[in-house]
């Protein structure tokens, strides 16, 4: 009879405190004026019951009755949809610096150094030089010139391992992992000087402990974590996502370290790394260059060959 009766008052506290939550979340999102049209939301989830696959079906629907511009309201999370060219472009432009933020998720707090790397980091004086090195150091004509040799290798040595593979008669290849080796190869010989994948460092143990956090960051980065939508989710750590991020961080951060140290203790060779040019920038301006930052930027890089 007390079990029973502790039970009940814990299943009446925990409704009590999402009724205390949806009436805060309702009073947080009471509609403004101007905002574009919006689907009735439902409380605390808001329009997260209507996202079903595949989304940009439902897009479509909701852009059909809603208009090119409406509004919808994932979690606690005010969204923004736009379907019109024209808008899209306004956005981007003239108010381009009002977009410019990105949204605070779980994941960017702890792969991208509590949102301190260039796709975190909100808009401002750290956001700025952060583009400017990448638009100077890594995508400036000339720097991709000086990388041109890497892509070159890394691109014949796939056509190689192609034509060994089908010398003896026709053979089915899966080119997408071999795409993608290839990219990362080029990326990390232009971030690190390393290669960490291909038959050539299969059986390296730095290369595999690497190829195995990348493949943990790509598979946690691709799931939704619905306490970046739901936060008492993320208060009470649901499914252990928070728990798994930090174990994953402290290892990626030891490898990107390791990166960084190599690098700082090696000077000699004709090819500067993206390392290199950081470490550079450190001796000058150590505030806006510590180890962290660079981490960040490294980070940032190979999410983009995952996308």
């Amino acid at each position: 009879m007390e079990q029973n009766w502790s039970h009940l008052v814990f299943v009446s506290s925990f409704l009590l405190l999402l009724l205390l939550l949806s009436k805060f979340i309702l009073r947080k999102t009471r509609p403004h004026k101007n905002l574009p049209p919006c689907p009735p939301p439902y409380p605390i989830i808001g329009h997260l019951h209507l996202i079903k696959e595949p989304v940009h079906r439902v897009l479509q629907q909701l852009s059909h009755k809603y208009g090119p511009i409406f509004a919808l309201r994932f979690g606690s999370r005010p969204v923004l949809v736009i379907s019109s060219p024209a808008a899209v472009e306004e956005c981007f432009t003239k108010n381009d610096i009002i977009f410019a933020n990105r949204p605070h998720l779980l994941m960017r707090k702890h792969i991208d150094y509590n949102y301190t790397s260039m796709t975190a980091a909100p808009y401002g004086p750290h956001w700025r030089n952060l583009r400017r090195f990448s638009t100077l150091e890594l995508f400036s004509t000339t720097k991709l010139n000086t990388f041109v040799s890497i892509r070159q290798e890394e691109t014949r040595s796939l056509v190689k391992k192609l034509f060994r593979d089908s010398q003896q008669s026709f053979a089915k290849v899966e080119m997408k992992s071999r795409l993608s080796e290839l990219s990362f190869n080029i990326i990390l010989r232009m971030v690190a000087g390393k290669q960490y994948f291909g038959a050539e460092v299969e059986d390296n143990e730095e290369a595999r402990v690497f190829r195995g956090v990348i493949e943990e960051v790509f598979a946690l980065g691709g799931a939704s974590n619905t306490g970046d939508f739901l936060p008492l989710l993320q208060w009470i750590d649901f499914q252990g996502y928070e728990k798994r991020l930090i174990r994953l961080t402290k290892k990626a951060d030891r490898l990107y370290q390791g990166l960084i140290d190599e690098r700082r203790n090696n000077k000699e060779g004709m090819n500067k790394t993206m390392i290199d040019a950081m470490l550079a920038l450190q001796d000058t301006e150590p505030e806006n260059y510590p180890d962290n930052i660079i981490k960040g930027n490294i980070s940032v890089r190979l999410h983009e060959t995952m996308i």
